[in-house]
């Protein structure tokens, strides 16, 4: 049965690493039902999902959804008469597979967003706060002649081209300098006017998305950084012929793990709240670039997004914002009669 599954999935040309994944937890969930899949029930997912809720190991709502999914997948094969499953169980075993999976027993994808309410974009002073931080390290490390400086002037980098291009934590890891490209329209940026992302978020399997993404220019300081990086700083680390834009000392290319620990040290350092990751700072792109007035469509395509909605959830625009949309849609439908009468009362 998973040797059929896995030729019907690489006809789907999924990747190997999905369909791998799909078939150790069909193996997982066989081993805790100890039954075949012919035998399962509903009652074994109820029972395998309580488990995972329970103890201290408890797996989050969005892991579960994608067990059940992954469940319910296989079970739509077995029970696929073209695959003839059901007919060879009847014959051999006098029983058939049956979906186990339903609306009742599974999780339900109620809203678009589950992570922490923690979890946010980062506030203009936030980020602010942090750059800073970064610049301010870069220059005390340098002057004391201390080892780490090349280290230093890396991860502030990277963290700024994070935020100026909303790249996800593996698109930032994963870039070489060929896809540091130019913009047509400003040739000043040189090479640094866009960025070309090759490992994007995959959809359903498939292989790593390509977007190109363009600089902006409420964010064109980034343009100074990444030509400070690539024509003076990674030099001194003496690459050779390797390609990836981020280098370690040791001339590997920086792991996204590494990067996730570097991050959350440098972010308690400059002593803002454990809640803010790396990914916030993609959350606070969508939620600037919709401040500074550009359209939906272009930042849904800048970062990425197979649906406006998407982008949607990622967007916290401020107070201020707010105030000053509301003040021009009352002057647009009331004239300005409305918002001087508002300031003559105050």
């Amino acid at each position: 049965m998973l040797s059929g599954w896995r030729r019907q999935q690489k006809s789907r040309l999924l990747a190997e690493a999905t369909i791998e994944s799909r078939l150790a937890f069909v193996r997982r969930f066989a081993a805790f039902a100890e039954t075949h899949p012919w035998d399962w029930t509903a009652g074994d997912v109820e029972d395998f999902t309580a488990a995972l809720m329970s103890g201290n190991n408890r797996k989050a709502p969005s892991t579960i959804r994608g067990y059940h999914m992954t469940l319910r997948l296989f079970c739509d094969y077995l029970l696929d008469g073209r695959y003839g499953w059901i007919s060879q169980c009847e014959q051999r075993f006098e029983r058939i597979p049956s979906q186990v999976c339903h609306d009742f027993n599974t999780a339900a994808h109620l809203v678009e967003y589950e992570g922490k309410p923690a979890r946010r974009p980062f506030t203009y002073d936030e980020v602010e706060t942090l750059f800073a931080f970064l610049a301010d390290r870069v220059d005390i490390i340098a002057r004391s002649g201390r080892k780490g400086a090349l280290a230093a002037l890396r991860d502030a980098q990277m963290i700024k081209t994070a935020y100026a291009f909303g790249l996800r934590r593996r698109e930032l890891c994963y870039l070489d300098v060929a896809d540091l490209r130019p913009n047509p329209r400003m040739p000043a940026w040189g090479t640094f006017g866009a960025v070309h992302v090759r490992y994007a978020k995959s959809s359903r399997g498939s292989a790593p998305r390509r977007r190109t993404v363009l600089a902006v220019p409420e964010f064109d300081w980034v343009i100074d950084g990444l030509r400070q990086w690539v024509d003076q700083a990674r030099p001194l680390l003496s690459p050779g012929s390797r390609q990836e834009l981020w280098l370690t000392e040791r001339r590997q290319r920086v792991a996204t793990k590494q990067m996730d620990k570097r991050f959350a040290y440098l972010r308690a350092q400059a002593g803002l709240p454990q809640d803010l990751t790396l990914h916030c700072l993609r959350h606070s792109y969508v939620t600037h670039l919709i401040e500074f007035g550009y359209p939906e469509r272009f930042v849904t395509e800048q970062v990425g997004h197979s649906y406006a909605s998407t982008t949607a959830i990622y967007t916290s625009v401020s107070n201020d914002f707010k105030t000053k949309t509301l003040q021009a849609a009352l002057r647009r439908v009331y004239g300005s009669a409305t918002t001087e009468g508002s300031q003559d009362e105050h």
